[in-house]
């Protein structure tokens, strides 16, 4: 009972967003954004640039989910996808060369939490095209490893708890995840 409403609060949500559902939007909109407004304020920046960088954040992953380039598997991925566009906008900003030069003394690396994973600009553009490359490989990928896949990594059920779940030993859960994982590896990697 708890997996169907699991899943009819998931279709809700992506339902609600694609048809601009103003109440639903709102609330994704401001349970996010003090996360977001910490991020930039804890890394040299001011409430301004905040809500500058939360709204091309918030419009990006709007925009993702009505064209089906990012398919939330619950609301906790549509706040991680939120706040992972924003960190990666403002790290952006911060490594530009005309916010160094307006930024005084901002040479120094430490001022950048670095609990906030500050990254090398081309590994966040490789990470960002990884991550929208498997997304999209998810999308094609078949319904078995799809359900297989989206139990273990988003729900965090154990191999055990799996194998139960589609009525199968340990052995052909961790078999069958390991080769599920093998084809979307497959998949991202293989030329298009």
């Amino acid at each position: 009972m708890g997996e169907i409403n699991k899943s009819k609060h998931q279709s809700q949500l992506i339902s609600a967003i694609k048809n601009n559902d103003s109440v639903v939007l709102k609330s994704l909109y401001t349970s996010n954004y003090n996360k977001i407004e910490l991020l930039v304020l804890r890394n040299s920046g001011t409430k301004e640039d905040a809500k500058d960088i939360y709204q091309d954040a918030f419009i990006a992953v709007w925009n993702n989910i009505k064209n089906n380039t990012f398919i939330p598997v619950n609301e906790r991925a549509v706040q991680g996808y939120l706040y992972t566009i924003a960190k990666n906008k403002w790290m952006d900003i911060l490594k530009s060369s005309r916010f160094k030069k307006t930024q005084y003394g901002f040479s120094n690396p430490s001022l950048v939490d670095k609990s906030d994973y500050v990254e090398d600009v081309t590994d966040k553009n490789l990470e960002n095209e990884k991550l929208v490359s498997t997304m999209e490989a998810f999308k094609i990928l078949g319904q078995p490893c799809k359900e297989l896949l989206t139990i273990f990594y988003f729900e965090k059920k154990s191999l055990r708890d799996i194998a139960i779940q589609l009525q199968i030993d340990e052995a052909s859960a961790r078999n069958k995840k390991y080769r599920c994982m093998e084809k979307l590896r497959n998949m991202v990697i293989a030329p298009k």
